[in-house]
Formats: C-alpha cells, structure tokens, sequence
C-alpha cells in the first residue's frame, strides 16, 4: 500500500492503533473477545482456549467487583487479581494437563461438577482450587485466596463462583 499524503499516512497510523486497541472488552456476557496482545495460548489447533488470554478474562469477569487488574504470574496463561480487605482470586487456562494431573498433585480433592463439566476442589489454609474439564488433557483453575485466614471459608463458594462464570464462556464440549 502507497501513502502519498500525510493525511493518508495518518488515517492510517489511526487504522492500525484502533486494530490494536479493539482485543477486549469490558462486557461480562458472551464469549470473551480473541487476544491481540498478552501471553499466547499454545499454536495446538486442538487448544480450546486459542486466542484467550487469562488476564483478560479475568478482567472481564471481575469488572465492577473492585478487583485491581490481573497480573499474569507465570509464562503460562495465568493471572491473579488482588481486592483489598478481601484477597485475590486467580485464573489459570491449562491447554495441556487435565483432571488427571490435577488428582495427581491434590490426591484428596473433591469431586464435583462445574455447569456439567468434572471437576475437582480442594480447599487448603491459603483458600480454594475448583479444577474443571474442559478436555481430556486440558483445565480450567479457578482460585481464590482470602486475605484474612478466618475468612478462608468463603474461598469455595467465592473460587465456585468465579469457576462458573469462566465456564458459561468456554465453548461446549460435545
């Protein structure tokens, strides 16, 4: 493409600076918007969270609740965000390991279900883990850990929670 002007040059300097700054929005329902920027996921075509990034789902689904903005913990699709006077919740999309692996390292975890899907629990002194299905070899972790250890039985309910509304955004699996 042949700019010749310099409006021509900045309209499309503007094109490209809204393309970057379109990858996520603030909406909470519906399907997250694909990332533009951020970790990226696995170029597995099998990877059912291609083009989600952690942190802004978490974003997204913590918007309004007076949560600061996630921090990606890992070079992993990971995040945590922390509330003041409540702790912080976290967000892991694993493309890689499942339940499995999940069991392996939390032998005494709970079974349940989260909108359908398996998943396990497993609550500890630093709060709550909900591990749900989203394939055979891959996993949602939905944490929450309170900042007050006396309060530590609202991590579940709060880490369910968060695990459900993750959930109602993932695909269906068959």
């Amino acid at each position: 493409m042949k700019i010749s002007t310099r409006s021509g040059l900045a309209a499309a300097a503007i094109t490209i600076l809204g393309a970057v700054l379109v990858g996520c929005t603030s909406t909470v329902h519906g399907t997250p918007s694909p990332a533009t920027s951020g970790i990226p996921t696995s170029a597995n075509v099998n990877d059912p969270f291609a083009g989600l990034v952690a942190c802004q789902v978490l974003d997204q689904l913590n918007a309004g609740q007076g949560f600061n903005p996630g921090d990606n913990i890992s070079h992993r699709n990971e995040c945590t965000a922390t509330k003041p006077g409540l702790g912080s919740n976290g967000l892991a999309l694993d493309p890689v390991q499942g339940l499995a692996e999940f069991r392996e390292t939390d032998p005494d975890a709970t079974e349940t279900t989260v909108n359908g899907r398996k998943a396990l629990e497993v609550q500890n002194a630093l709060g709550c883990t909900v591990a749900f299905e989203v394939s055979e070899h891959a996993r949602v972790l939905a944490q929450m850990a309170m900042s007050q250890p006396e309060n530590n039985s609202q991590a579940c309910p709060l880490a369910r929670d968060l695990a459900a509304r993750v959930e109602a955004l993932l695909p269906k699996t068959p």
